[in-house]
């Protein structure tokens, strides 16, 4: 048997050829930095193109070979990348830092702006010019380094993909990291019967007790006993999966009592169900428009992504109206085809601020304009209403709107979303909507429980009484201590911190020190200065947890900074 040749010892960073390189430099333009009157006159490549010619984990090392040769190392003790770039005057370092910056700075567009540099200094003073010459070439060798080091990492990919796309969406990522905009997931645990009360679970450290104050299960329906049986029932009955789209064996009695169920919460003809929120809108707002001949869209400038993408995918002509903007929303309704059919899509709780849309307003140029009226009560269903029909019903305006779209993933706590409205648009959106069609209908376990919920929330106002006093004593509590907040007439409670590092800081702050959850919420969620935290005060967070979570918050507002009102 053969013996393994022996582990080649690893190389620190620049090697020795970088170094010889660089001596080699220092001796050539040691005289010209010595007659030079401030740092601005060094015309050394070694310093100039320091900053991507030599690895910022290499710099202490070369810097610490070269002290005894170089003039302006030797004015400091521990010179620093940024302090020796900023010395050193270059119209390219400038232009290469900013491309850097934006994340388009190529190999290929690097080794130009360092080739025009070398050329200049070369031109400049001629004795340079050798050395300009091995500056180039470390920046390739470094270059070459990079790029095998990064061939390395990519070969153990899986799947396989080409690595030219790969660094481009690694580029990205490391530029949302850099912006404070990156999402991280935070892995929690919530325990029947204790919620809000949850267990944070983190690779590498103890697991812990935390509140979640961000949830969307406004009520903690999620948690019921009702539900819970009713689901648990359903599977022992069903099994776990549909089996199938709702075409094809995937429709079972559950489905069919949920939507009948759904149908009399908003008393409308009819109503269908989804496999999420999302779905719902993107489907049935672009398949209406899609069905209706010469159709145009008028969408609220704040309306939901899901929202968005069914307006984008209806490809029909589209106006977006300024935020509630009543005046906006006529002037583009009376400038259409007055023979077009009409399509106005809008929220009644909209979820980032927590503001409540002018329904009845709408509903009357609705009518004006010969307008269909679309709204999504995804934020409100289950919460407002006699029945949880949502505010359109509150308002005793339910009988003014054409199609509601809702959630059974928030209020209701289980999952999926739907549309209820007139037959025929039901029949014709479970007809021609693809993102109904293609999908695998929700489990039975799910809809039974959707359908418990709903049951239960048509009956009971305890549970939205409740949550709407918990909304209003933490408003009371932020208002006191000067935390900056949307004071809505919902029960959302946005806390406005305005900058996405800070926001992000924060968080982590509340929940290492605090064992307060609350997810930041940045861009492009909401528009950039105006990142929040976003509270759901529900009838499980008694008094005390709220007093907490205030304090909490006022001890993060002092530590960081943060403005006050």
């Amino acid at each position: 048997s053969t013996s393994p040749p022996p582990a080649r010892q690893p190389q620190p960073h620049g090697g020795r050829a970088r170094t010889r390189c660089t001596m080699s430099m220092c001796s050539a333009t040691r005289q010209a930095c010595k007659q030079a009157k401030n740092m601005s006159q060094i015309k050394c490549p070694f310093l100039k193109f320091i900053g991507h010619a030599i690895p910022a984990s290499s710099l202490s090392a070369v810097c610490q070979t070269l002290r005894d040769q170089c003039p302006f190392l030797q004015q400091s003790e521990k010179p620093k990348l940024n302090t020796i770039s900023q010395s050193i005057s270059s119209p390219h370092a400038s232009r290469l830092s900013s491309m850097k910056t934006r994340g388009l700075m190529t190999p290929a567009v690097q080794s130009t702006a360092i080739e025009a540099d070398l050329a200049e200094i070369s031109n400049e003073d001629p004795e340079l010019k050798s050395a300009s010459k091995k500056t180039l070439e470390v920046h390739n060798q470094n270059e070459q380094q990079q790029r095998k080091e990064a061939a390395r990492k990519f070969s153990k990919a899986r799947p396989p993909m080409p690595l030219k796309a790969h660094l481009a969406l690694e580029n990205k990522l490391e530029k949302l990291k850099s912006e404070g905009k990156y999402r991280t997931f935070v892995n929690v645990e919530r325990h029947v019967g204790e919620f809000p009360l949850a267990t944070r679970h983190k690779t590498g450290v103890r697991t812990k007790p935390i509140q979640v104050w961000c949830n969307n299960d406004y009520l903690g329906m999620g948690q019921h006993p009702k539900v819970l049986d009713a689901m648990c029932d359903a599977t022992r009955s069903c099994g776990a999966g549909a089996g199938g789209t709702r075409n094809i064996s995937g429709t079972t009695i559950y489905h069919t009592l949920l939507e009948k169920e759904l149908a009399e919460v908003h008393d409308k003809e009819g109503s269908l169900v989804f496999s999420s929120g999302f779905v719902a809108n993107e489907a049935a707002i672009s398949t209406i428009a899609k069905q209706l001949p010469n159709c145009e869209i008028f969408s609220d400038a704040d309306n939901h992504a899901s929202m968005i993408e069914g307006v984008r995918n209806a490809r029909v002509p589209k106006h977006i109206w300024r935020h509630n903007d009543l005046e906006h929303l006529e002037e583009l309704l009376s400038k259409a085809d007055p023979e077009a059919n009409k399509l106005i899509v809008f929220e009644s709780v909209y979820s980032m601020d927590g503001d409540i849309a002018p329904i009845k307003e709408i509903c009357d140029l609705a009518d004006k304009y010969g307008a269909l009226t679309y709204i999504d009560e995804v934020h409100a269903v289950g919460l407002y209403g006699e029945k949880g029909g949502g505010v359109a019903q509150q308002r005793g305006l339910s009988d003014r709107i054409t199609v509601i779209s809702g959630t059974l993933g928030k209020a209701y706590g289980v999952h999926g979303g739907y549309i209820a409205g007139p037959a025929v648009i039901c029949d014709a959106v479970r007809s021609f909507a693809p993102g109904f069609i293609f999908t695998t209908s929700i489990p039975p376990a799910v809809a039974a429980g959707a359908l418990a919920s709903v049951q239960y929330l048509k009956e009971s106002n305890k549970e939205r009484d409740i949550q709407k006093e918990r909304a209003e004593f933490m408003k009371a509590l932020l208002k006191e201590k000067g935390i900056p907040f949307i004071n809505s007439e919902s029960h959302i409670i946005p806390v406005m911190v305005g900058d996405a590092k800070l926001c992000k800081k924060g968080a982590d702050v509340l929940l290492e020190d605090h064992g307060i959850y609350v997810q930041p919420i940045n861009y492009p969620t909401v528009p950039v200065g105006t990142e929040r935290y976003r509270f759901t005060p529900g009838p499980l967070h008694d008094e005390k947890m709220i007093i907490d979570a205030v304090e909490a918050l006022d001890t993060v507002w002092e530590q960081l900074g943060i403005g006050r009102i």
